[in-house]
């Protein structure tokens, strides 16, 4: 019987920002690329809470502890499928920003009276 071996590779989606600088065996194109979406993550789980706030509680809307648990991680998994889809944006443009700068830092026009 023969058994595949087990893919040991970690995607970066799971790695946190910090343990991703670290890594050695990204380039920083590919840092640069998922923390700018790491960045747009957090900020749509702040709009999406934020506009959830919005919403007027009545009696058919339970209010307890485990639908409040249940309510973050779905707009945890809202917001993590939202920016890896790249549909709101955000990230790729930060992330063409932040490439010039980092990666291309001597393409950048100075501005007059820089040295």
């Amino acid at each position: 019987m023969q058994l595949s071996p087990l893919n040991s590779a970690l995607k970066t989606s799971d790695v946190s920002a910090e343990d991703l600088v670290k890594n050695k065996n990204l380039s920083e194109k590919e840092k640069v690329h998922e923390l700018c979406r790491q960045f747009e993550a957090i900020l749509l789980r702040q709009i999406l809470n934020d506009a959830q706030k919005t919403v007027i509680q009545s009696g058919l809307t339970p209010k307890s502890s485990s639908h409040d648990v249940y309510q973050d991680m779905a707009v945890n998994q809202l917001a993590d499928s939202i920016s890896k889809s790249g549909s709101f944006g955000l990230g790729q443009s930060l992330e063409t920003q932040l490439s010039r700068q980092v990666l291309h830092p001597h393409s950048i026009p100075k501005e007059p009276g820089e040295n």
